[in-house]
């Protein structure tokens, strides 16, 4: 199959693309470059620049390239942001899904992957998430998520289109140090972040009902989730007119004190935290059940957190060479 990537050129998207080329799978890369890096787009593996609000771009690529499956992560990512910028995520979420999937169904795509995410689910009060847990979102970012998800079940059920939303919760680390993550919003480069200031790691709040305090969080292999991409994507392929809805996680959560103790004694720093006021909306504890997609699609996250953290590092080192001094 020959599968578009919207978003290809992202740290997922990019990720996500070697997945597919290493399954064999033939790929095209749509992305705007708002955030994506040309670069990480393989060689000979056409990139398309456009917006997924281009409906005609989009239907002249898919169709040019011959194109029978497609996995959507281009989106508009940042909550704070999103709450600022509400219509504009409505605009680019919701409405460019809207654009493609217009396009997709009248080029008679058959599989439609979809990119959400955890934030669907807001604040859930359980160890354990499962895909059956309340989605809550508090924030408009996370209800462009939902909001998408309803919208490609509906047109999978309308047309047939064989579906999959995607929950991610925590990504982090990189197959090389080329693809990891530029942007500094997780906690993992927040904290790469502060060490290579010769600043204290910062803790939002270390009064939760948690073991020691501090927030709980699944974290997930990037590696991991994109070879979760390519066992959708063979699914769907498989059983034509699926409707999948899976988390993508590991089952295993770790707490912010945890993450930044292990960050210090991986990276070589010794920086004891400080802690702050809590931030305005973070739950206590967020962790998967992956229980589902080992049940659909056979698939287990293979790699630990200290994987993530490895990796993440020395992609952090080669953009920040000072920061390999700790």
């Amino acid at each position: 199959m020959t599968w578009l990537i919207t978003g290809g050129a992202g740290y997922i998207g990019a990720h996500v693309v070697r997945a597919m080329l290493d399954a064999g799978e033939q790929a095209v890369v749509y992305d705007d470059l708002s955030t994506g890096i040309a670069e990480r787009v393989p060689s000979g593996v056409p990139l398309v620049v456009g917006s997924t609000l281009d409906g005609d771009r989009v239907a002249d690529t898919l169709r040019e390239h011959g194109v029978t499956g497609v996995v959507h992560l281009a989106a508009k990512k940042q909550v704070g942001e999103s709450v600022d910028l509400p219509l504009h995520y409505y605009r680019e979420n919701v409405e460019g899904l809207r654009v493609l999937l217009e396009a997709v169904t009248a080029a008679e795509v058959r599989s439609f992957v979809f990119s959400s995410s955890a934030a669907v689910y807001g604040m859930p009060d359980v160890t354990l998430v499962t895909e059956e847990t309340p989605c809550v979102p508090m924030s408009p970012y996370g209800e462009t998520k939902l909001a998408g998800e309803w919208l490609v079940r509906a047109t999978g059920r309308a047309t047939g289109l064989s579906t999959a939303s995607l929950r991610y919760f925590n990504v982090a680390g990189a197959a090389t140090p080329e693809l990891a993550d530029v942007g500094v919003f997780n906690l993992i480069p927040m904290v790469f972040e502060k060490l290579t200031e010769s600043a204290p790691p910062r803790i939002f709040g270390d009064d939760y009902a948690t073991p020691d305090g501090t927030c709980v969080r699944d974290y997930i292999h990037v590696v991991d989730l994109a070879e979760a991409h390519v066992a959708a994507a063979r699914a769907l392929e498989a059983s034509p007119g699926s409707d999948l809805t899976l988390n993508i996680g590991r089952g295993e959560g770790v707490s912010v004190r945890e993450m930044i103790d292990r960050i210090n004694a991986l990276t070589g720093y010794d920086r004891p935290p400080v802690t702050t006021p809590r931030r305005p909306g973070d739950p206590a504890r967020v962790v998967a059940s992956a229980d589902r997609i080992a049940t659909e699609l056979g698939w287990k996250a293979k790699y630990d957190v200290e994987d993530m953290i490895t990796s993440a590092w020395e992609g952090w080192v080669r953009l920040h060479p000072g920061a390999a001094r700790g």
